[in-house]
């Protein structure tokens, strides 16, 4: 017998409801970002795309947004997932953590490091102390940071070694001015770690907005799949944020038409089987 191929997932997306004072960073250039976006605006180009499932993952700072997107979670099936926030280096860490985790649907948390003064913020002993509480609960930490943090985050990955850790948009590497040699260093460094995972999501904003093709993203793909192997590696739209750089399905297909060179099993794992395993999905569903 065939045996049937996981679910197709879109590892990381986000919903919002638009607040200028909330989504501060979305300027000018991403002005078409200044609305809601919801699971109904989401659903028809996921499906369109072949996706079936998705992680919803968090924009803001507030616990009021995490028991928003698990709610969104329980009304809409395809939201397989909720990676949310708590604040991790505060007394009432753990206490927010044992209220959410038992939401089955949340499967991870993330700060949004790359946006805190500290380039070292990711090894703070607060927030190290914090992050440390995750595997208690059998939470993942999305990794949010430019390529500049990534020995910072090589050092978190080693100082935690059982907690599950996913580097989102490969640290954001410059497809636009196609640099690579220092990214992909310390890219390998933090790779070698075994519980990290990375996204294969973002790519497009960090290329030329209105200019990019696929091909521009081929020397950071390879390099990630020399990194991390098939089997650590996921596929992730960064929608609504994708947008300003395209539409949802050419930037899920940049990735997908790059995986049609690896062998079924490889684009079957990055296409929704590693996300299932990663967060455990078919539990939380």
């Amino acid at each position: 017998m065939t045996a049937h191929a996981a679910p197709r997932v879109d590892a990381h997306q986000h919903f919002w409801r638009y607040d200028a004072a909330q989504y501060g960073w979305i300027d000018d250039r991403m002005a078409a970002l200044r609305r809601d976006f919801l699971p109904a605006d989401l659903a028809p180009p996921l499906q369109r795309a072949g996706f079936s499932q998705c992680v919803a993952v968090q924009a803001t700072h507030t616990l009021d947004e995490t028991r928003w997107l698990l709610a969104l979670a329980d009304a809409h099936p395809f939201i397989a997932g909720v990676v949310g926030w708590v604040d991790l280096q505060s007394g009432g860490a753990r206490a927010d953590l044992e209220a959410l985790a038992r939401h089955p649907k949340l499967v991870g948390i993330r700060h949004i490091a790359q946006a805190e003064p500290d380039e070292r913020f990711l090894v703070r002993p607060a927030f190290v102390a914090g992050l440390a509480l995750l595997e208690e609960f059998d939470l993942a930490y999305d990794i949010l940071i430019y390529s500049r943090h990534l020995n910072a985050a090589t050092e978190l990955a080693a100082r935690l070694p059982r907690q599950r850790f996913v580097l989102d948009h490969l640290a954001k590497p410059d497809v636009r001015g196609g640099a690579i040699d220092s990214w992909a260093r310390d890219l390998r460094a933090l790779a070698a770690h075994p519980n990290v995972c990375a996204k294969l999501s973002g790519l497009v904003t960090e290329a030329d907005w209105r200019r990019w093709t696929a091909a521009a993203f081929r020397p950071y793909l390879d390099v990630a799949f020399d990194c991390f192997g098939a089997e650590r590696l996921m596929i992730g739209s960064d929608w609504p944020v994708c947008l300003v750089a395209g539409g949802y399905e050419p930037t899920m297909s940049a990735v997908v038409e790059y995986l049609e060179e690896r062998p079924p099993h490889e684009r079957d794992a990055v296409l929704g089987g590693n996300a299932q395993r990663f967060w455990n999905l078919a539990a939380a569903i």
